[in-house]
C-alpha cells in the first residue's frame, strides 16, 4: 500500500510542477524560466519581444495577456484595426473560443518560425485548430505578416477575427461556472480556476486506481503467458514491470484528456504532461527490461569466472546510464530546451570530468581491457612486472595478486593494461633446462658416453617430449666442461613438474657417477681433502664401450639414429619400481 501512496503523491506533485510550467508564482503570470518550457525555443522567440515569431508563442502570448486582462498587449496578437470596446469584445470572444470550444490535433503547437508546412495551407498561414459550432466546423488560422523592416510575426488572421463574433454567438458551450460557488470560479491558481484544481485532485486518484487495476490484469496475463509458453518460473521479473506499466497507462489516460479538452491551454498542458510521463514510463520500463536481461545472463553464467560476471555488471550499469541520459534528453526536448546547448554543455562538462578523473577513467578502461582480452584470469599464476603470484580478483579499478610471500599486491588496471604479463597457467608443457658442469679431467670418450646415456634416458622417459630433448656439449667453463640439458616435460602443474624434474636430475647424477666422472667444483673454492681421483676401472669401461660403438658404426653423434630412438622411446620405468608411490598403488 505504501508504494502506491508514494506513487500517487508523485503524480500529484508532477501535476503541480507541470502547471507551474504554465504560470509563475502569482495567478495569471508566466515566469521567464517557465516560458522557456512551453513557447518556442528561446533563441527564436527573442527575435520578437512579444514572442510572436512562432505560432506557439502567439497563441500562448495572447492567452496570457487576455487572462491578465492586459487588452492593449493582447490586441497586438490580432490582425485587426479595432480599438476600445470593439477590441475588448473581440479579445474576450476569442479567449472564450480558445478556452471552451477549441478542438485540434496539435495540442503542442508548432514552435518553428516557419510553422507547420504539412497542413496544405500557404506558407504564410497556420491552422492551429478548429471550433465546432451549430453551423459547422470553422478553422482558427494564424497568418505570418511582415511590417516594414521588422522580422515576420504570426497574428490571428483578419479572416478568423471576422468570424469570431459569429462563432461566439453560435458556440454551444455549457458554462459550468454558473452552477459553482463564486469563490471556486473567481479564485485562480496557475492559469486555472480553483474548481478545476479540485477536479484534478479528485480525477487523478480515480485514473490512478483504474491504471492500477489494468496493470494487474496485464501482469497476470504476461505471467500466465510466460509460464505456459516459455516455462518461466517466478513472478519477480514481471512484478518489476508493474510500476512503469502503470505510469504508461496513466499517461495514456492523460493523452485522452488532452485530445478531448476544448481548452487550448488545458489541451497543451495535459499533452505536455502526458508526453513527459510517457518518456518517464518508457525509460523506467527499459531499465527494468535491462535488469531482467542481465539477471538472466548472470544465472546462465553462474559457473563462469568472476571477471566475466564483473564485465556483465559493468555492461548493465553503462547501458542503464545511457538509457537515463536518452530519456532526459527527450524530456529536455519536450520542455523546449535547446538540445544543442545541453549537448555542448555535457561535452564541456565531460571534458572537465575526464581531466579531473583521468586516472580513474584510465583504470576503468584498463579493467575493461583486461576483463575482455583476458591475458590473465582469476586463479592464474602469473608474473606482472616485478610481482609474481596467483590472481585473486580482477576488479574495475585494480587487480589483486597473492605473491609467493603470501602478501597481496593491488596493481592499477591502467598500468596492468600496458605492462607485459606472463601467464604460467596457460602452459601446455614446462621447460626443463639445466647446465651440467663436469670436471676437466673427463676425457672425450667418457664425455661422449655421458652425453649418450643422458640422451637415452631423456628419450626413454615417459614424461619427457622426446622430439624436443637434447643434450649438448656447449663450451668450456672457467672450471668445468659445460653440458646443456634441454627438454619439455609433459606437465602443466608446477608442483608435479618439480617431482619429475627431481627424478630427471637424480638419474643424471647416476649417469655421471656411473661413467666414473664427477661434477666440477667452483675454481675459487679451496677444499682440503684427499682427492680419490677418477675411477680408472669405470673410465676404461666407458672408453671401451665408446670404442665398440665406433667399430660397429653405432656412434650416437651428433645424435642417435631414428631407429635407435624409436627402439628406446618410452622404455624407462617411471616412477621407479622401488619408489613410495609405486608401493602405494
Amino acid at each position: 500500500m505504501m508504494p502506491k501512496i508514494r506513487m500517487m503523491f508523485f503524480l500529484l506533485l508532477f501535476t503541480f510542477l507541470a502547471a507551474s510550467g504554465l504560470a509563475a508564482e502569482k495567478p495569471g503570470t508566466l515566469s521567464r524560466a517557465k516560458e522557456a518550457m512551453l513557447p518556442a525555443e528561446k533563441e527564436k522567440t527573442q527575435e520578437d519581444p512579444l514572442g510572436r515569431s512562432t505560432p506557439q508563442g502567439t497563441v500562448f502570448g495572447f492567452i496570457k495577456s487576455a487572462t491578465q486582462r492586459e487588452n492593449e498587449r493582447a490586441l497586438q496578437y490580432l490582425d485587426t484595426k479595432k480599438t476600445g470596446t470593439g477590441a475588448q469584445k473581440i479579445i474576450y470572444a476569442l479567449q472564450v473560443i480558445l478556452e471552451r470550444g477549441f478542438s485540434g490535433k496539435l495540442a503542442m503547437l508548432s514552435s518553428k518560425p516557419e510553422g507547420n508546412l504539412d497542413d496544405n495551407l500557404p506558407p504564410t498561414k497556420e491552422r492551429i485548430g478548429t471550433v465546432e459550432t451549430s453551423s459547422g466546423r470553422l478553422d482558427i488560422v494564424l497568418e505570418r505578416i511582415q511590417r516594414g523592416s521588422s522580422p515576420p510575426i504570426w497574428l490571428f488572421s483578419a479572416e478568423t477575427l471576422a468570424k469570431v463574433p459569429e462563432i461566439y454567438q453560435e458556440l454551444d458551450v455549457t458554462n459550468i461556472d454558473d452552477y459553482l460557488p463564486k469563490f471556486l470560479v473567481d479564485t485562480w491558481f496557475l492559469w486555472f480556476p480553483l474548481w478545476r484544481w479540485l477536479a484534478v485532485l479528485l480525477g487523478l486518484p480515480l485514473v490512478f486506481v483504474i491504471a492500477t487495476f489494468l496493470t494487474r490484469l496485464i501482469i497476470r496475463f504476461l505471467l500466465f503467458y510466460s509460464r505456459r509458453h516459455f516455462e518461466v518460473q517466478g513472478s519477480q521479473p514481471l512484478a518489476r514491470l508493474a510500476g512503469p506499466i502503470r505510469i504508461l497507462i496513466f499517461a495514456s489516460a492523460i493523452w485522452v484528456i488532452s485530445l478531448l479538452s476544448k481548452s487550448i491551454l488545458a489541451s497543451a498542458f495535459w499533452a505536455w504532461g502526458a508526453t513527459t510521463l510517457t518518456v518517464i514510463g518508457a525509460t523506467w520500463l527499459l531499465l527494468q527490461f535491462i535488469d531482467n536481461f542481465f539477471e538472466l545472463k548472470e544465472r546462465q553464467s553462474a559457473g563462469a569466472s568472476p571477471d566475466k560476471l564483473s564485465l556483465l555488471q559493468l555492461g548493465k550499469k553503462l547501458i542503464k546510464i545511457l538509457a537515463v541520459m536518452i530519456g532526459a534528453l527527450f524530456i529536455f526536448y519536450i520542455a523546449g530546451i535547446n538540445l544543442t546547448a545541453v549537448i555542448a554543455g555535457l561535452g564541456v562538462g565531460g571534458i572537465a570530468v575526464a581531466l579531473a578523473a583521468q586516472k580513474t577513467l584510465e583504470n576503468l578502461l584498463g579493467g575493461i581491457t583486461v576483463v575482455s582480452d583476458q591475458p590473465i584470469r582469476v586463479g592464474d599464476f602469473c608474473r606482472a612486472g616485478e610481482y609474481q603470484g596467483t590472481v585473486l580478483t580482477v576488479g574495475l579499478r585494480s587487480t589483486r595478486i597473492r605473491t609467493l610471500a603470501r602478501t597481496v599486491v593491488a596493481i592499477p588496471n591502467g598500468q596492468l593494461a600496458t605492462m607485459s604479463l606472463e601467464n604460467f597457467s596457460l602452459r601446455d608443457k614446462i621447460w626443463f633446462r639445466h647446465t651440467l658442469c663436469l670436471r676437466y679431467e673427463t676425457p672425450t670418450e667418457q664425455l661422449r658416453y655421458i652425453l649418450a646415456e643422458i640422451r637415452e634416458m631423456l628419450y626413454g622417459h615417459p614424461k619427457v617430449e622426446s622430439s624436443s630433448a637434447r643434450v649438448r656439449f656447449i663450451g668450456f667453463g672457467k672450471a668445468s666442461l659445460d653440458l646443456e640439458v634441454f627438454a619439455y616435460v609433459w606437465e602443466t602443474e608446477y608442483s608435479i613438474f618439480l617431482q619429475i624434474q627431481e627424478d630427471l636430475l637424480l638419474r643424471i647424477m647416476d649417469i655421471v657417477a656411473g661413467s666414473g666422472s664427477g661434477f666440477a667444483f667452483p675454481s675459487q673454492t679451496t677444499y682440503l681433502a684427499k682427492d680419490p681421483g677418477m675411477d680408472a676401472g669405470k673410465t676404461q669401461e666407458a672408453i671401451l664401450k665408446v670404442r665398440q660403438w665406433r667399430e660397429k658404426g653405432e656412434l650416437p653423434f651428433p645424435d642417435f639414429s631414428p631407429e635407435t630412438i624409436a627402439k628406446i622411446d618410452n622404455q624407462l620405468e617411471y616412477p621407479p619400481s622401488d619408489s613410495a608411490r609405486e608401493k602405494n598403488k
